[in-house]
């Protein structure tokens, strides 16, 4: 009997180590795959940057040159000065992009708060029609919003692009709300015998508790206008008044203007340009990564 135990662990020993070279072996495909797909998707970001900082000879040469050599760092400037990027990022960061974040991330947040933690008389009847607002495609209402916004006098101005956003998504209200909801009721009523209001409850309990979570839409709602290409396109026809996006779309044109193709520079122009829009926000979601994982993370299990 005593001898069983000793047996039964060496049996185990020889099984553990029969099923190494197939653990290893799953575990290099397994790393090497996730290797190739990162490159793959790394590939085009690689192109953009390397093609920036070409020269015009080696913009066409056949085979193509992965990374140049000179680096002609003075395509970023020059392509800057083809128009004016500066107005535009102006545009898009300040009356776009921030104020369409801050505006969604209070108005999601207070929705939530209202459908989660008070109770009121018809309260999942209305949530319920909140959320079946998510199965209309956005085209069913496009046309009559732009002649809503069109009647209003908002045309060529950011208002049709802002002020919807002091409406809450519902997508994002359902978030919260999921989150809120595995907040304990204890920690409210606790404040609410202090004599704290529903508001305070909100901002200095409930808010700092859910922060990944605000993170998460704040992140999402930034880079959501910073890329938008439609509503900018349907609703702004200025151009002192375009925001990044909208001006890439023109790009062509500006360069034409300096003699881009004429100096066999414009692949390079448009691809700085491209850089130029594009790393700002790779840059945000590398220093907030760690936030907007947690809160996707949060998010996705404790609903």
């Amino acid at each position: 009997m005593s001898g069983t135990p000793a047996a039964a662990g060496a049996l185990a020993v020889h099984a553990r180590k029969r099923k190494r070279p197939s653990f290893w072996a799953s575990q290099v495909l397994k790393y090497v795959l996730l290797l190739v797909l990162s490159a793959s998707f790394m590939l085009p970001l690689f192109w953009m940057i390397a093609s920036s900082l070409k020269t015009s000879g080696q913009i066409i040469a056949i085979p193509p040159i992965w990374w140049p050599n000179p680096i002609r760092w003075a395509n970023y400037p020059e392509a800057w000065a083809t128009d004016r990027y500066a107005l535009y990022l102006f545009n898009t960061v300040f009356r776009y992009a921030l104020p369409v974040t801050l505006l969604s991330v209070f108005s999601n947040v207070v929705v939530a708060y209202g459908f989660s933690r008070l109770r009121w008389p018809g309260r999942e009847t209305l949530f319920s029609i909140l959320l079946a607002t998510m199965m209309i495609p956005g085209q069913v209402y496009m046309v009559p919003l732009y002649i809503i916004y069109r009647r209003l006098g908002w045309i060529n101005s950011y208002y049709p692009l802002t002020v919807p956003a002091i409406f809450a998504n519902a997508y994002y209200v359902f978030l919260l709300r999921q989150f809120f909801r595995t907040i304990p009721n204890e920690l409210s009523e606790a404040a609410c015998i202090d004599g704290a209001g529903e508001w305070s409850i909100l901002w200095r309990i409930i808010i700092p508790l859910v922060r990944p979570a605000i993170a998460v839409i704040a992140l999402t709602t930034f880079t959501g206008a910073w890329n938008d290409y439609m509503g900018p396109l349907i609703y702004i026809n200025k151009t002192d008044i375009y925001p990044f996006s909208l001006a890439l779309g023109r790009i062509g044109a500006a360069l034409s203007q300096v003699g881009a193709i004429n100096k066999g520079l414009y692949y390079s122009y448009e691809m700085a340009i491209s850089a130029i829009f594009t790393i700002p926000v790779i840059l945000l979601f590398y220093f907030a990564q760690r936030t907007f994982i947690e809160g996707i993370k949060l998010t996705g299990i404790k609903g």
